[in-house]
């Protein structure tokens, strides 16, 4: 594929009340909606409409009472969401996270045939594989496994996955009324999967969907993350500051996957970009400077904490970043170095780490006019540090036309 081939891809990453932490706060937002089924409806009707290649949903597997006193946690269920949007939707991709760490291939296999099933062939997994203990002590766990030891479950986990799509082949089914054959069952296969940490007989009782498989996206970028997405995903979320950075990523990103034998073309890189848009440069500021205003520093402080495993809460707002030993992070391995880097190469406060985070926790924020968040895009697209980008409005309301 030429460079004049490419094609630019945007996905929308759908939080409930936006992607600010205090966008739930804001006077455009009505809380109310949070659960509201008609809410998402619309959203995803104005996404196709706008000719965006897909949805994403996000999902985190725990909550606190500290997290909901000030801030809109919790939600809906991403697959059940998006089964329920798949009625009212025809062409636009469904991506949903899943973790590997808290489910099982053989269910998890089954619900995603469902969902291309039910939308004709529009299916996507999130693949994650959950970074805290907080996670983990919802299902039977005390701490959250290992880094490497999540990625090496994973891999075993998606490689199961595969075998259960694949133990129907595409014309197994006969569906012969007359002659009493529902399928040939040559054609349906058992799996007979048994390894260190999966046992699955097999097939799968959904048959061959229409996609056979979900389209396969991953979000990490740590070391094992990236060679996870190099070797499997199609997609590739991720979070990065700069453009040199980003283009690094990108380069990174393809050599891989070549080393596994892969094209670069199918593998689609889609950084993070969460705008605030104005009808002038001013404009768009002065919305952002209000989001800041309604943050809670403490709520702001907590989910920090969470995301890098270390309680922050004993160092001064306006005293410099403190040190974290990265190294010894279990959790969000690649985002944690991120918040680092950000911090250091900009001598910022914890508090104005904060204000960064709050309303993209370490994607690109940007504030400004339709022109120059366009010309920003098209500069990572045509100097190839994205194929495309994973747009995360910072309000939901207003921020989606």
């Amino acid at each position: 594929m030429s460079k004049r081939d490419r094609q630019l891809h945007l996905n929308l990453f759908v939080a409930p009340m936006g992607h600010h932490e205090a966008a739930w706060r804001h006077p455009d937002t009505n809380v109310n909606q949070l659960l509201d089924f008609a809410y998402y409806q619309r959203i995803a009707v104005k996404a196709e409409a706008a000719k965006l290649d897909s949805l994403f949903f996000a999902d985190r597997l725990s909550t606190s009472p500290a997290m909901v006193r000030s801030g809109a946690a919790g939600g809906l269920e991403p697959l059940t969401l998006l089964t329920a949007l798949s009625v009212v939707t025809r062409r636009i991709g469904l991506i949903a996270t899943v973790s590997t760490s808290f489910n099982e291939p053989f269910n998890l296999a089954r619900r995603f045939a469902s969902l291309d099933h039910l939308s004709g062939g529009r299916a996507g997994w999130n693949i994650i594989t959950s970074g805290t203990d907080e996670e983990a002590q919802n299902f039977n766990l005390d701490r959250i496994p290992e880094h490497a030891e999540r990625y090496e479950r994973a891999r075993e986990f998606l490689d199961v996955a595969t075998k259960l799509w694949d133990s129907w082949e595409e014309d197994a089914l006969i569906c012969d009324q007359q002659a009493g054959i529902y399928a040939d069952s040559a054609k349906v296969h058992e799996v007979n999967h048994k390894s260190r940490f999966y046992s699955v007989k097999g097939p799968l009782n959904v048959s061959r969907s229409p996609q056979g498989r979900p389209v396969l996206v991953q979000a990490g970028s740590s070391r094992d993350g990236r060679r996870f997405a190099a070797e499997f995903a199609e997609a590739i979320f991720t979070a990065q500051q700069t453009y040199e950075d980003a283009r690094l990523f990108y380069r990174d990103l393809k050599r891989q996957a070549e080393q596994f034998g892969r094209s670069p073309e199918h593998v689609h890189i889609l950084p993070g970009i969460c705008p605030i848009i104005g009808r002038t440069e001013e404009e768009a500021l002065e919305k952002e400077a209000k989001l800041i205003e309604l943050s809670n520093p403490a709520h702001s402080l907590l989910m920090l904490s969470k995301r890098v495993g270390f309680d922050l809460s004993g160092y001064p707002l306006d005293g410099p970043f403190p040190d974290l030993p990265v190294e010894e992070v279990r959790g969000h391995v690649s985002r944690t170095d991120l918040i680092v880097r950000l911090a250091r190469s900009e001598n910022l406060t914890l508090r104005e780490v904060l204000h960064r985070l709050a309303g993209g926790r370490g994607h690109r924020t940007i504030a400004g006019t339709p022109a120059q968040i366009a010309d920003l895009i098209e500069h990572w697209f045509t100097q190839e540090a994205a194929d495309g980008f994973n747009i995360m409005p910072q309000v939901m309301n207003g921020g989606v036309r």
